[in-house]
């Protein structure tokens, strides 16, 4: 895996293939005070499109946070470790609604961790725009 920092959009193939292991990543948001909210959640990487997504309730603090910053997005970012190998995505978060975004991002969900979420009308993708990324295998 590539030394950071790696273009979010051009992965090496170590870093690509880290962020299609099956590993619990964070989320790290921003709360009104500005102190920061992590929080455990599962992260797929689309680098074609240059987005990370997270699947969530649209009632969760992380929603809540991305929403409060308003039309441009929050400033986030996105971890896992796994021992000596971590990888961290940032960017800016929205929160799509959209039942075909939402859908595509279960889709993904699904994939990366085998397992399909259950049927949830609650349901919101966090959809981060990626402007940077680290790591270090």
């Amino acid at each position: 895996m590539a030394s950071y920092p790696v273009d979010p959009r051009q992965p090496d193939a170590a870093y690509l293939s880290f962020w299609r292991e099956r590993h619990l990543c964070t989320l790290t948001t921003l709360r009104p005070d500005g102190s920061p909210h992590v929080v455990p959640v599962g992260v797929t990487y689309d680098p074609e499109a240059g987005l990370a997504r997270v699947i969530t309730n649209k009632s969760s603090a992380k929603v809540g946070h991305v929403l409060a910053a308003g039309p441009d997005g929050a400033r986030v970012a996105v971890c896992q470790v796994d021992g000596a190998r971590w990888a961290t995505m940032e960017g800016r978060a929205r929160v799509s609604t959209d039942p075909a975004r939402v859908a595509e991002a279960v889709r993904r969900y699904a994939e990366r961790y085998e397992r399909t979420p259950a049927p949830n009308p609650s349901r919101v993708v966090i959809e981060i725009e990626l402007t940077g990324a680290m790591g270090r295998g």
